[in-house]
């Protein structure tokens, strides 16, 4: 055994004990895990573990061994192996070098990327498969999802060469699941741990987004909806890639690698009303050409400029799960180091006022967390505003969050005025939802970015975690009693209005395609996976939670987790005695129906009393007397359906 040996024991030693802790398992006995075939890939079980139940004599040998090695390594002139093992899984990381031709003004884009993947699987393969998400569309088999009329409202990405990146030969490839699909045909069977690199070329379109699809208002007519009618809702293609009000969002411009799941290629994509990226983390180097005046920011930092007849310049991060763009000719910014990070905060010329509120917070949030959690690896983190559709009020990126610019409402403004005055009347609520998305947003380059999960399978991981880290966020800033306030108005709250307006109460851990709305999903996935944390703070009290989070975070940075990570590692922290209690937490928050005796009962009074309209009217966004029917049903309902979702 050498010292490195040593070193690497005690640091895998919480990931080992995580999962040795899942329900079901027993102590020193590992389930079957999933791999992904990433570079990163699990590794809990590389190391055996040093049992405590050493003898005396055993204890004074391994004392002395280690004594002996820790010098024998002092003598030595190179560095540690230990040390020098991120280095190396970077190095064997998938990779995506880019060229992009941004025409903002014609709404289109032209490329070619060269991508490098390697063979994790336990068999030789002879295919790749890439995901196109820009053209899923809701309902395929529906004659409408296929108009000519929607297909002009949706972007679309087109494969314009397939070749090798070794000698320029072209490949076979073919468009399979309604043209979201790349397959890419190998010249030969590529072995366990070999890795090819192919050339990619393509071309895409984005739509105008009408502005009045993205007011304030129509957010709130689209909660009402929601609420009312239990409409549901899809996330589409033209929610992440558009142009609207002068600002383009370009959230999957590109073709991008499946994740492979052993020797499976996770091919399917479904749309639903939660995430629809799941990608494995890669390295990225991205050369954009723009037209002068054309200002754009990315998931990473700006490596380069290069000067020519165009504006050009070169992005690089390594570790990104996928890489994001926001362009625009009125696009302001305000930034800070922190810690060796560059925080910043993008934002229209006339939210300047709003967009600096939102840096602070933000460094506020990345600070809390980074103590709490660790540091994160990315050294670029954007908070954004664009003019995201009704129905969406965040998205969140590698290294990109984005809010709705709807929600940057500065209230000491003249052209508030022209709100609602029912909408004016919950500037308080506005403010606090702003804050709270900010705070959970930033959370999310924990949870979903560094930390990757597969968000159509297990959606509550990751939104459960970032919801309870914006709760800690709160009360770091705030003290215990505003931390009161806010988780009843942004989770219990939200799941009284749910269940009072005839929401069904449902168990958190589905799959997002099982929810029908923004409305439910918050109500459901994000409230009770949040109050189950709250439940076990309770029980095991901060500082073992929070080491529970530590812990599930070094163990699973680069990877791709599930939810028995994340429980094996709260019950490791748990005392012995408490374990059965953690599992049985776990069970009832997720698995079962228990949220009126957990959470809140519907309000029939409220409901009764204030006599709902069954449903609104269907009005545009840009009119001020849409809300008007709906201005007696007071000030709680009010504060829930201004949030941002």
């Amino acid at each position: 055994m050498t010292l490195d040996s040593l070193q690497l024991q005690s640091v895998n030693e919480p990931a080992k004990q995580a999962a040795e802790y899942s329900p079901g398992r027993k102590p020193g006995v590992c389930r079957p895990k999933r791999t992904f075939g990433a570079t990163e890939g699990r590794k809990r079980n590389l190391y055996r573990t040093i049992t405590p139940l050493f003898s005396v004599a055993r204890c004074i040998w391994l004392f002395a061994a280690v004594l002996l090695l820790a010098d024998i390594a002092r003598t030595q002139q190179q560095q540690p192996l230990f040390s020098q093992k991120p280095a190396a899984k970077e190095s064997t990381r998938q990779r995506y070098q880019i060229q992009l031709k941004l025409d903002f003004d014609a709404l289109s884009y032209s490329g070619s990327e060269r991508v490098r993947w390697i063979n994790r699987g336990d068999r030789a393969t002879s295919a790749l498969y890439f995901h196109l998400y820009s053209n899923l569309r809701p309902d395929p088999a529906s004659g409408n999802a296929g108009s000519q009329a929607a297909e002009a409202q949706e972007p679309r990405l087109d494969i314009t060469q397939v070749r090798s990146a070794q000698d320029g030969t072209p490949l076979p490839y073919s468009l399979d699941d309604q043209g979201t699909t790349l397959r890419v045909n190998l010249r030969e069977q590529l072995s366990t741990g070999q890795s090819t690199e192919v050339v990619l070329g393509f071309k895409g379109s984005v739509p105008e987004i009408d502005p009045d699809e993205t007011a304030l208002t129509t957010h709130v007519v689209k909660q009402l909806s929601a609420a009312l009618r239990g409409e549901r809702e899809m996330r589409r293609p033209r929610d992440l890639n558009f142009r609207c009000r002068g600002v383009m969002l370009l959230g999957t411009s590109y073709p991008v690698l499946a994740v492979r799941d052993g020797d499976e290629w996770m091919r399917r994509l479904e749309p639903s009303v939660g995430d629809m990226i799941f990608n494995e983390v890669a390295n990225y180097e991205v050369n954009i050409e723009v037209a002068p005046g054309v200002i754009v920011f990315t998931s990473a930092g700006e490596d380069r400029a290069e000067s020519n007849s165009q504006k050009s310049a070169v992005f690089a991060a390594a570790g990104l799960r996928d890489f994001a763009i926001i362009a625009g000719r009125n696009l302001r910014f305000e930034q800070k180091e922190i810690e060796g990070t560059t925080l910043r905060s993008i934002f229209v010329a006339e939210h300047e006022r709003v967009g600096k509120r939102v840096l602070a917070m933000a460094e506020d949030a990345l600070r809390v967390f980074s103590s709490k959690f660790g540091t994160l690896p990315f050294k670029t983190i954007n908070v954004a505003e664009a003019p995201l559709v009704a129905g969406l009020g965040s998205t969140e990126f590698s290294g990109l969050q984005v809010i709705a610019s709807a929600f940057y409402v500065d209230f000491d403004s003249p052209a508030v005025r022209n709100l609602p005055e029912i909408i004016r009347e919950q500037r308080p609520s506005v403010e606090e939802s702003l804050e709270w998305s900010v705070a959970h947003l930033v959370a999310h380059q924990w949870w979903g970015a560094a930390v990757g999960n597969d968000p159509a399978r297990e959606p509550v991981l990751d939104e459960a975690m970032a919801s309870w880290s914006a709760l800690l966020y709160f009360k770091e800033i705030y003290g215990e009693q505003k931390t009161v306030t806010v988780l009843q108005d942004q989770l219990q709250g939200v799941y009284r209005l749910y269940r009072t307006f005839g929401g069904e109460d449902m168990d958190a851990n589905r799959p997002s395609r099982d929810y029908r709305n923004t409305f439910q999903y918050a109500a459901v996935v994000t409230t009770k996976g949040t109050l189950m944390f709250v439940d076990l703070q309770r029980l095991l009290g901060d500082e073992k939670l929070l080491a529970a989070f530590r812990n599930y975070y070094r163990a699973n940075l680069f990877e791709i987790a599930e939810l028995d990570d994340l429980r094996g590692a709260v019950i490791a922290e748990a005392p012995l005695e408490q374990r059965r209690a953690v599992a049985r937490m776990f069970n009832r928050w997720l698995a079962n129906k228990r949220g009126d005796e957990d959470i809140a009962k519907p309000d029939q009074e409220l409901a009764t009393s204030l006599g709902l309209p069954a449903k609104p009217n269907q009005q545009r966004g840009g009119d001020r007397n849409a809300l008007k029917p709906f201005a007696r049903l007071g000030k709680f309902f009010w504060q829930q359906i201004t949030r941002i979702r």
